[in-house]
Protein backbone atom coordinates (compact mmCIF):
# COMPACT_ATOMS: atom_id res chain seq x y z
CA UNK A 1 0.00 0.00 0.00
CA UNK A 2 0.91 3.39 -0.89
CA UNK A 3 0.43 5.54 2.25
CA UNK A 4 0.87 9.44 1.90
CA UNK A 5 1.29 11.19 5.19
CA UNK A 6 0.48 15.12 5.74
CA UNK A 7 2.22 16.65 9.13
CA UNK A 8 -0.12 19.68 9.16
CA UNK A 9 1.76 21.06 12.31
CA UNK A 10 3.79 24.44 12.08
CA UNK A 11 6.21 22.51 14.81
CA UNK A 12 8.18 20.96 12.73
CA UNK A 13 9.76 18.57 15.62
CA UNK A 14 6.78 18.69 17.64
CA UNK A 15 4.37 16.03 19.42
CA UNK A 16 2.55 15.74 15.81
CA UNK A 17 5.42 14.97 13.61
CA UNK A 18 6.63 12.70 16.69
CA UNK A 19 3.63 10.83 16.97
CA UNK A 20 3.21 10.58 13.58
CA UNK A 21 7.42 9.34 13.09
CA UNK A 22 6.24 6.42 15.55
CA UNK A 23 3.98 5.26 12.66
CA UNK A 24 5.77 5.51 9.97
CA UNK A 25 8.60 3.66 11.32
CA UNK A 26 6.04 0.73 11.82
CA UNK A 27 4.33 1.27 8.44
CA UNK A 28 7.04 1.20 6.28
CA UNK A 29 7.64 -2.23 7.19
CA UNK A 30 4.71 -3.65 4.56
CA UNK A 31 3.87 -0.14 2.89
CA UNK A 32 5.48 2.61 0.95
CA UNK A 33 5.11 5.87 3.14
CA UNK A 34 5.77 9.43 2.04
CA UNK A 35 5.55 12.01 4.40
CA UNK A 36 4.47 15.60 3.18
CA UNK A 37 5.53 18.58 5.92
CA UNK A 38 2.96 21.01 4.57
CA UNK A 39 4.49 23.85 6.76
CA UNK A 40 7.48 23.40 3.73
CA UNK A 41 5.38 24.03 1.21
CA UNK A 42 3.74 27.29 -0.06
CA UNK A 43 -0.26 26.65 -0.25
CA UNK A 44 -2.26 29.67 -0.55
CA UNK A 45 -5.68 29.10 0.59
CA UNK A 46 -9.23 28.86 -1.48
CA UNK A 47 -10.09 32.23 -2.82
CA UNK A 48 -13.78 30.63 -3.69
CA UNK A 49 -13.16 31.52 -7.63
CA UNK A 50 -15.21 28.36 -8.65
CA UNK A 51 -12.36 27.82 -11.17
CA UNK A 52 -11.82 24.65 -10.48
CA UNK A 53 -15.30 23.89 -11.37
CA UNK A 54 -15.03 24.22 -15.19
CA UNK A 55 -13.16 20.80 -15.34
CA UNK A 56 -15.19 17.54 -14.61
CA UNK A 57 -11.43 15.58 -14.76
CA UNK A 58 -9.02 17.48 -13.05
CA UNK A 59 -8.47 19.62 -10.30
CA UNK A 60 -7.47 22.73 -12.38
CA UNK A 61 -7.34 25.28 -9.57
CA UNK A 62 -5.88 28.73 -10.87
CA UNK A 63 -3.79 29.06 -8.27
CA UNK A 64 -0.07 28.55 -9.31
CA UNK A 65 1.35 27.06 -5.66
CA UNK A 66 2.39 23.85 -4.33
CA UNK A 67 -0.84 22.59 -3.47
CA UNK A 68 -0.83 21.07 -7.27
CA UNK A 69 2.10 18.87 -6.79
CA UNK A 70 0.13 17.60 -3.35
CA UNK A 71 -2.81 16.89 -5.12
CA UNK A 72 -0.63 14.58 -7.50
CA UNK A 73 0.47 13.12 -4.22
CA UNK A 74 -3.22 12.29 -3.06
CA UNK A 75 -4.31 10.92 -6.33
CA UNK A 76 -1.17 8.41 -6.41
CA UNK A 77 -1.80 6.99 -3.00
CA UNK A 78 -4.01 4.30 -1.50
CA UNK A 79 -4.42 6.06 2.26
CA UNK A 80 -4.16 9.93 3.09
CA UNK A 81 -3.31 10.14 6.76
CA UNK A 82 -4.31 13.64 7.83
CA UNK A 83 -1.84 14.17 10.96
CA UNK A 84 -2.50 17.50 13.07
CA UNK A 85 -2.47 19.76 16.03
CA UNK A 86 -5.58 20.82 17.54
CA UNK A 87 -5.61 24.42 17.40
CA UNK A 88 -8.45 26.09 19.15
CA UNK A 89 -10.84 22.86 18.25
CA UNK A 90 -9.45 22.59 14.84
CA UNK A 91 -6.81 22.64 12.17
CA UNK A 92 -3.98 25.09 12.12
CA UNK A 93 -4.03 27.17 9.64
CA UNK A 94 -1.19 25.63 6.96
CA UNK A 95 -3.64 22.35 7.36
CA UNK A 96 -6.94 24.01 7.02
CA UNK A 97 -5.91 25.72 3.67
CA UNK A 98 -5.14 22.34 2.27
CA UNK A 99 -8.53 20.88 3.62
CA UNK A 100 -10.07 23.91 1.70
CA UNK A 101 -8.59 23.51 -1.08
CA UNK A 102 -9.84 20.27 -0.97
CA UNK A 103 -12.87 21.90 -2.69
CA UNK A 104 -11.29 21.44 -6.07
CA UNK A 105 -11.35 17.43 -5.85
CA UNK A 106 -15.34 17.29 -6.19
CA UNK A 107 -17.20 18.49 -9.30
CA UNK A 108 -21.09 18.88 -8.90
CA UNK A 109 -22.86 19.84 -12.35
CA UNK A 110 -26.61 19.51 -12.98
CA UNK A 111 -27.13 18.03 -9.90
CA UNK A 112 -24.86 14.92 -9.84
CA UNK A 113 -21.36 15.20 -7.67
CA UNK A 114 -18.22 13.83 -9.33
CA UNK A 115 -15.19 13.02 -6.39
CA UNK A 116 -11.74 13.03 -7.93
CA UNK A 117 -10.96 10.63 -4.91
CA UNK A 118 -13.70 8.95 -4.59
CA UNK A 119 -13.47 5.99 -2.03
CA UNK A 120 -9.70 7.35 -1.28
CA UNK A 121 -8.76 6.12 2.20
CA UNK A 122 -7.99 8.35 4.63
CA UNK A 123 -6.77 8.52 8.77
CA UNK A 124 -7.08 11.43 11.09
CA UNK A 125 -4.29 11.87 13.57
CA UNK A 126 -4.64 14.94 16.12
CA UNK A 127 -2.45 15.71 18.76
CA UNK A 128 -3.92 18.07 21.49
CA UNK A 129 -2.79 20.02 24.91
CA UNK A 130 -6.02 18.95 26.37
CA UNK A 131 -8.15 16.14 27.06
CA UNK A 132 -9.77 14.62 24.37
CA UNK A 133 -12.82 15.47 25.32
CA UNK A 134 -14.56 18.88 24.80
CA UNK A 135 -11.37 19.05 22.63
CA UNK A 136 -11.30 17.06 19.50
CA UNK A 137 -14.68 16.63 19.21
CA UNK A 138 -14.91 20.49 16.48
CA UNK A 139 -11.90 18.77 14.73
CA UNK A 140 -13.04 15.37 14.20
CA UNK A 141 -16.58 16.31 12.84
CA UNK A 142 -15.09 18.85 10.32
CA UNK A 143 -12.60 16.33 9.12
CA UNK A 144 -15.69 13.72 8.74
CA UNK A 145 -17.93 16.10 7.08
CA UNK A 146 -15.04 16.64 4.58
CA UNK A 147 -14.64 13.51 3.89
CA UNK A 148 -18.24 12.06 3.57
CA UNK A 149 -18.48 15.43 0.88
CA UNK A 150 -14.92 14.20 -0.82
CA UNK A 151 -16.72 10.19 -0.50
CA UNK A 152 -13.76 9.55 0.82
CA UNK A 153 -13.46 6.01 2.97
CA UNK A 154 -12.27 6.90 6.70
CA UNK A 155 -10.54 3.76 7.66
CA UNK A 156 -9.07 4.93 11.49
CA UNK A 157 -9.22 8.42 13.77
CA UNK A 158 -6.39 8.84 16.56
CA UNK A 159 -6.50 11.07 19.12
CA UNK A 160 -3.56 11.52 21.59
CA UNK A 161 -4.29 13.97 24.48
CA UNK A 162 -2.73 15.98 27.35
CA UNK A 163 0.35 16.36 24.56
CA UNK A 164 3.15 18.97 26.11
CA UNK A 165 6.62 18.10 24.92
CA UNK A 166 7.34 15.52 22.57
CA UNK A 167 10.21 13.93 24.70
CA UNK A 168 6.81 13.35 27.30
CA UNK A 169 5.32 11.16 24.93
CA UNK A 170 6.74 8.10 26.17
CA UNK A 171 5.24 5.06 25.12
CA UNK A 172 1.86 6.36 23.79
CA UNK A 173 3.08 7.36 20.84
CA UNK A 174 3.90 3.60 19.82
CA UNK A 175 0.69 2.45 20.69
CA UNK A 176 -1.00 5.01 19.01
CA UNK A 177 1.63 4.24 15.79
CA UNK A 178 0.57 0.27 15.93
CA UNK A 179 -3.11 0.73 16.32
CA UNK A 180 -2.78 3.16 13.25
CA UNK A 181 -0.87 0.38 11.61
CA UNK A 182 -3.45 -2.25 12.30
CA UNK A 183 -6.06 -0.15 10.87
CA UNK A 184 -4.08 -0.23 7.94
CA UNK A 185 -2.91 -3.69 7.99
CA UNK A 186 -7.41 -4.45 8.21
CA UNK A 187 -7.84 -2.16 5.27
CA UNK A 188 -5.34 -3.80 2.76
Amino acid sequence: MKILTLCGSPRRKGNTSTVLSAFERVASKNNTVERVDIVAHRIKGCIGCDHCQKDDANPACIQKDDMNELLQKIFASDLVVYATPVYVWDFPAQMKAVIDRHYCLLKSKRGKEISLVENKKTMLLATCGGDAENNTDLIRLVFEREMKYLHCQIVGEFFVPNCTLPSDLGSIKDEIAVEMNNAVIRTS
